[in-house]
């Protein structure tokens, strides 16, 4: 299992090993100790399976306020997605900046996404389908979202030519700066988490 870092302290892409062979493969995409042993301790709750039917499906940017704060973690069993995270703790010296990640079931890679993140994904491929494990139950109180299309963060969604799918909910997000969150920043030697 591979854990590489990216550009937001916190946010790791991890690639489980595949051992394949002529009847298929196997592959371990979670072991508690191999992410310990990476400075990972998470407890999941809730994994979650979302089938987007199109190319083009916008499920962003959602997060949820504690107590029902989320650690996630994104894989995709079948197509591809574009995966983001916004950094939205108050006070980090990354606030506002984000990170996307291509994730795929033929790469086979993950990407955590820690609490005090946004977190959405934008579908390249029809039928494709994602799950994804939280560290906290769906919280209908806590649950919230930013516009995707938020000038302040200026995420560079790949559409290429595609007109975003967006869910009601989703298209009436608001923006960042008016967005409800609670989260700020801890410095404590974030490296890994």
């Amino acid at each position: 299992m591979k854990f590489q870092p990216t550009s937001l302290p916190g946010v790791i892409e991890i690639t489980p090993s595949k051992f394949g062979d002529d009847r298929g493969f196997f592959s371990e995409t979670f072991n508690a100790a191999r992410f310990a042993d990476a400075g990972i301790d998470i407890v999941w709750v809730q994994d979650n399976h979302a089938l987007s039917r199109q190319a083009g499906v916008i499920r962003a940017l959602h997060y949820q306020l504690p107590p029902m704060a989320q650690d996630k973690l994104i894989r995709v069993t079948k197509g591809r997605i574009f995966d983001v995270a916004v950094d939205a703790r108050k006070g980090s010296p990354h606030y506002g900046e984000w990170v996307g990640v291509e994730l795929s079931a033929e790469k086979w890679n993950q990407l955590l996404v820690p609490k005090g993140f946004l977190h959405g994904y934008l579908t390249l491929e029809a039928d494709t389908e994602v799950m994804y494990k939280v560290s906290a139950l769906y919280s209908p109180q806590q649950d919230r979202g930013v516009r995707y299309d938020d000038p302040e963060i200026g995420v560079e969604w790949p559409l290429d030519g595609l007109e975003p799918v967006l869910s009601e909910k989703d298209r009436n997000a608001p923006a960042f700066r008016e967005s409800e969150n609670s989260f700020v920043y801890e410095d404590a030697g974030e490296s890994s988490r």
